[in-house]
């Protein structure tokens, strides 16, 4: 593993498998940082891509956090599907937290399909609550005390940057295809030959052994995965989303909404994030509210609105952004996380938008 300091106090070491371990330069900050945020890249990425937004976090919350960037996903590696993405990512997440014995609290970061790998990693590192006992019976100990965790550590933040949430078929999910139902069929049929078993599951035509598909177990706890338990660990759940030119990972999929719920946008918030256009507090819908909302939808695809009802059942930030008018639109998808710190500087605000309402 090579170690190296870089600029304005930080320090970053790369392990043999291309990982990256970003932290402060400064002793007393190090040593105290106890929480471990995850960076997930996306399809076909590595590593680097969160390269800047690493190094920003821990530029602004250097006695706070420890950064790991995964890598052990990278490139064709991402192509093998979300579900063994997934078992790869949680082992690489629990190898940190093993020579990392100071951490306690933990946050993931993901980029595109990264956001379903990580969502099945913490169904994989979902830990129920244990009861304490004393001697023969159990310790009085109220529910409310009784909380399960992520790994060994306490569940904080898990934000989501442009990911498929709802998967890539259906009506303009895949914004390239233009919206026409002769190219977005035509892609289903084909799309594994692309992306292979990645495609399917983003595509919802997997049906490994007659089950659902796996996007569709991913709203239940699931044979040995607690999706939606360690989902629900979580303090926050944030969902940023392009409102427009990401010609990857439409609005709709990515913000977790109907077609009817996407919202009226017009200018930035705030001067300091001119990019963040609208945000949006959703709180968790019980089961009753779930069946009522869907029982009324009369719209199109019956899975894509299950998983919808599905997600809903825990509470969501749902942050908007807008790069109508940056030179680099048409690169949405990356500028949004800043994936070159040169080339997609735009999106910086974003970053900074997710540190400063991060909880630590």
């Amino acid at each position: 593993m090579e170690n190296r300091a870089l600029d304005n106090g930080v320090c970053s070491s790369e392990s043999v498998d291309g990982s990256r371990d970003v932290w402060s330069s400064k002793d007393s900050d190090s040593s105290s940082a106890d929480h471990l945020v995850v960076m997930v890249h996306g399809i076909l990425g590595s590593g680097t891509d969160w390269k800047f937004a690493a190094e920003q976090f821990v530029r602004m919350l250097p006695d706070k956090v420890f950064v790991h960037c995964s890598q052990r996903n990278e490139c064709k590696l991402t192509l093998d599907g979300v579900d063994v993405m997934g078992e790869r990512l949680a082992e690489e997440v629990l190898d940190v937290i093993k020579r990392k014995p100071n951490l306690r609290k933990i946050s993931f970061v993901a980029h595109s399909v990264g956001g379903l790998v990580a969502r099945y990693a913490i169904g994989k590192l979902y830990r129920p609550p244990i009861r304490e006992r004393v001697g023969d019976s159990e310790a009085d100990v109220s529910e409310e005390n009784l909380k399960g965790t992520i790994g060994g550590l306490e569940g904080m933040n898990f934000v989501t940057v442009a990911t498929p949430h709802l998967g890539s078929r259906g009506n303009k999910q895949v914004p390239f295809l233009f919206g026409v139902p002769a190219l977005e069929k035509t892609a289903c049929l084909v799309i594994h030959w692309i992306f292979r078993r990645t495609g399917r599951h983003l595509f919802l035509t997997d049906n490994d052994e007659g089950k659902p598909s796996l996007l569709r177990r991913m709203i239940e706890d699931n044979g040995e995965c607690y999706f939606m338990s360690a989902l629900r660990l979580f303090k926050r759940r944030v969902a940023y989303s392009n409102v427009g030119y990401d010609h990857i990972v439409g609005w709709r999929t990515s913000s977790i909404r109907r077609n009817c719920e996407l919202p009226q946008w017009e200018s930035s918030l705030d001067e300091k994030y001119p990019h963040i256009v609208y945000q949006e507090h959703c709180k968790a819908s019980d089961v009753e509210q779930c069946e009522l909302v869907s029982a009324e939808y009369d719209g199109g695809d019956k899975l894509e609105e299950e998983l919808v009802t599905g997600l809903s059942r825990v509470s969501w930030e749902k942050i908007d952004v807008s790069f109508h008018s940056c030179r680099k639109r048409f690169a949405a998808h990356s500028v949004i996380q800043v994936k070159d710190h040169v080339m997609h500087i735009e999106g910086a605000d974003v970053i900074q938008h997710m540190i400063d309402c991060f909880i630590t």
